[in-house]
């Protein structure tokens, strides 16, 4: 894969609802090579997968994921909130990758998480960010997966961390990135990664830094200014 990664935040959220085969869906038909979405646990140990802690911004119900049974989650959403078994399935069907977001900073959730993607047989075509003591945990269990180090702090990762994690990215929210920081972790020898990048300005500015993979809530905007370089060179 040469060249900007187009990556959907959580699918596409401005035409599907977030986090949904059918969003992954929509992504992949709008461009997308990787399909990043969040993953967390239901009270019985299921990764499932929904970015907020409980189920009512998206699906109505205040109800905590982690509260309740992968079957509740599945009877509250009708069956809108896929497991992660059924999203990496989902996703190597469209043929493109899966980037897991792991928001708690829990060893366990992440240990279950990365030990479920294995089991299932996705490894490769799975990339780790979230929290960094999940990552830490991730990269425990699996010694190969690629891991883009979320770094949402104006100083750089701490050398003991990024020897543990050794991340192939440094993930930064997107104020953070500059030709600065890009160049620093050139020198590093890191990629670097941006989120949330949403405006054709800030698309091009960091095409033009040399940041290799792009997360953004308009997946089709993102691969219309990435075919631009590609036309015009």
């Amino acid at each position: 894969m040469g060249g900007v990664i187009a990556v959907a935040h959580r699918g596409d959220p401005y035409r599907v609802r977030e986090n949904t085969l059918p969003s992954f869906t929509s992504a992949a038909e709008a461009g997308a090579e990787a399909v990043e979405f969040d993953v967390r646990l239901t009270s019985d140990e299921v990764p499932v997968v929904v970015h907020d802690a409980t189920l009512e911004r998206l699906w109505g119900h205040p109800t905590p994921v982690a509260g309740v049974s992968a079957a509740r989650v599945r009877e509250l959403t009708g069956g809108g909130v896929p497991t992660l078994r059924a999203a990496l399935a989902h996703c190597a069907e469209l043929g493109v990758r899966a980037v897991l977001d792991l928001p708690e900073r829990s060893a366990t959730h992440a240990r279950l998480v990365a030990e479920t993607v294995r089991a299932a047989g996705h490894g490769s075509r799975v990339w780790y960010c979230g929290d960094p003591g999940a990552l830490r945990a991730v990269r425990r269990v699996d010694q190969d997966v690629e891991i883009a180090l979320t770094w949402k702090r104006t100083g750089p990762p701490r050398p003991s961390l990024l020897a543990e994690v050794r991340p192939r990215w440094l993930n930064y929210r997107l104020g953070l990135v500059d030709r600065e920081t890009v160049a620093r972790a050139a020198d590093a020898g890191y990629q670097v990664a941006a989120w949330t990048v949403d405006s054709r300005r800030a698309m091009r500015r960091l095409r033009d830094l040399g940041v290799t993979m792009i997360m953004s809530n308009r997946i089709g905007t993102l691969r219309a200014v990435l075919d631009e370089e590609r036309r015009d060179g």
